[in-house]
Order: C-alpha cells, then sequence, then structure tokens
C-alpha cells in the first residue's frame, strides 16, 4: 500500500496533474484509492481538504470533499501512538521541545502509519531528501530512510502503478 503525503495532492494539481488539465490522473488515483492500493492517513488528508481561494486548490477543494473520494481515499484504521513517538525520537530527536515538534506538523503520523507494516507500506512525498538537515528539519525521506521505512516520489508512484493517459501518437 502507497501512503500519501499531502503534498502529493497539492504538487500534482498546482504543478503537473491540474484536475481540470489531466483528469485521467485523478480518476486513476480515485481508482488506486478504491481497490486499496493507494490511502491516505486521516492526519493527513486534514491537511489537504483545509482548502484555499486559489482556483486550482478550489479544484482539489472539491475533489478532496467529494464523498466517494473521501471514502476512497482516507486509509481507514487509527494511528499507534507507540510508533508516532518511535518515529520522533528516533527519526527527529528524542530531546525535541514542545516548540520543535509542532514544527514537525503531521509527518511523523504519516511515516508511523507505514512503520504499523513496513514491508507492504510506502511513503509517497514529494519531499527531497537533505540529510544534513536536524532535528524538527529533517525531510521524511531521511527519517524514512532512519527507520527502515520505504519511500518514493510521486513519478515513481506513477511508473510503480503504471499510470497512462492511453494517449497514442497520430501518424
Amino acid at each position: 500500500m502507497y501512503l500519501l503525503d499531502a503534498n502529493v495532492l497539492m504538487t500534482a494539481n498546482n504543478t503537473y496533474y491540474p484536475i481540470h488539465v489531466v483528469p485521467e490522473f485523478w480518476a486513476w488515483l480515485a481508482h488506486q484509492c478504491a481497490t486499496g492500493h493507494v490511502k491516505m492517513p486521516i492526519e493527513i488528508f486534514e491537511e489537504v481538504k483545509d482548502g484555499s481561494t486559489d482556483t486550482d486548490r478550489d479544484q482539489l477543494y472539491a475533489w478532496v470533499h467529494d464523498t466517494a473520494h473521501r471514502r476512497a481515499i482516507v486509509l481507514d484504521e487509527d494511528v499507534d501512538l507507540r510508533l508516532v513517538q518511535r518515529v520522533i525520537s528516533e527519526g527527529y530527536a528524542n530531546d525535541l521541545t514542545d516548540n520543535e515538534v509542532e514544527q514537525l506538523g503531521r509527518d511523523p503520523f504519516l511515516i508511523a502509519y507505514a512503520l504499523a507494516s513496513p514491508h507492504d507500506r510506502c511513503v509517497v512525498t514529494t519531499e527531497a531528501s537533505k540529510p544534513r538537515k536536524q532535528r524538527q528539519n529533517r525531510r521524511i525521506p531521511d527519517v524514512c530512510n532512519s527507520l527502515g521505512v520505504r519511500w518514493i516520489d510521486t513519478f515513481s508512484l506513477v511508473r510503480e502503478l503504471r499510470f497512462s493517459t492511453g494517449w497514442q501518437r497520430q501518424r
């Protein structure tokens, strides 16, 4: 199962797969979610569903608020808080201040869901590895690497699950 970071949907819509330009991607994604290949933890989904006044974001806001999409995309399980704590202490630092923990946002939840079944789950994020970053500034890929959790970017997800628009060049 692939677990999506919020930035996957936001970046896809704002950059390379806008909903109004590549609706095939969003139909494919909804299908992958409905079949259980792709999911998003509720804590991460909440980041996306907040929306904004930007037109492109409004389309994403509408997409995630569609009842069928929400039902398909949200992972139906509760996080193991012990795993969240493990992600924070082993992945970031075991002595973070309250302010530093707050700066982590919801990333530890995403990684904890993957850590619950590391052989069957993979984190998908647009974040790039930056191994020199420390403490609350560590990136998802580096924390995943520290904990033995597989991670990939959006384009790897597209390749692994074989997204295609089906378009063929006319000669």
